[in-house]
Order: structure tokens, then C-alpha cells, then sequence
């Protein structure tokens, strides 16, 4: 089972760098650690983990990984469940990795895991009006 989210979102142009800057600033308000990659050749690369509550729930290497794809006008974003990559910006950089980025998660964390990816999407749309 792969937790995957992916929601479009056409004619909002909207700047991706800025979009994914507030995600960041979001995410660290929410207590959230946080690494982005804007290299990776085919969007942008956020990963955000939470520590004591996600790190005892879902094993220490799990991270929410965020992905952001396409053009200001028509894009993209993928939530889901990642392991942790130490340094996001050399792993993104080669595209075969991308393919594992999301993990399969067992049920009790499925379950978990859905919520707070609803709760996260759902900040994430009133960010982008």
C-alpha cells in the first residue's frame, strides 16, 4: 500500500519558489523540521518530520514528503510518506530516486497518516486561495 495524495491546481498563477517557501513556513510553525530542494528536474522537494509525536508513531526515517510539479498555471502537489534523505538536494538531483520517495506504510499508519495529509493539504489549498 503507498500513501499518495496528488491534487492539481489550473489558472492560480502562482510563483512555485513562493508557494513552496510559504509551505516550509508553514510546516516550521506547525513544529515541523524541514528541507527543501528547488533542483530536483522535476519540481520542487519539500520534506517535513515531526519529531516525538511522528517519529514515535512512524519509525525516526519517515518524513512527509512534499513534491511540487509544474507551471505556475497548472501544477501539482504530491503529498506523501518519504524516508528522511539526509541531503534532499543531492538525492533530488537524480530523478531515479524520485520513484522512492513514497513508501508503503502499514494500516494503523495508513490511517494516521491520511489524516494528517488531509490536514496538511488542506492548509496547503488556503495558501493558494
Amino acid at each position: 500500500m503507498v500513501s499518495e495524495k496528488v491534487v492539481r491546481f489550473q489558472n492560480k498563477n502562482k510563483d512555485l519558489g513562493q508557494l513552496a517557501q510559504q509551505i516550509v513556513s508553514m510546516m516550521d510553525a506547525d513544529g515541523y523540521k524541514t528541507q527543501i530542494s528547488s533542483s530536483s528536474p522535476v519540481g520542487i522537494i519539500i520534506q517535513a518530520k515531526k519529531a516525538g509525536i511522528l517519529r514515535d508513531i512512524i519509525t525516526a526515517d519517515r518524513a512527509f514528503t512534499i513534491m511540487i510539479t509544474g507551471s505556475p498555471d497548472d501544477f501539482a502537489i504530491h503529498i506523501g510518506i518519504g524516508k528522511w534523505i539526509q541531503n534532499i538536494a543531492v538525492a533530488a538531483a537524480e530523478a531515479i530516486l524520485l520513484s522512492f520517495l513514497f513508501l508503503a506504510v502499514d494500516v494503523p499508519e495508513m490511517l494516521w497518516t491520511r489524516h494528517v495529509e488531509s490536514e496538511v493539504l488542506q492548509k496547503i489549498t488556503g495558501l493558494i486561495g
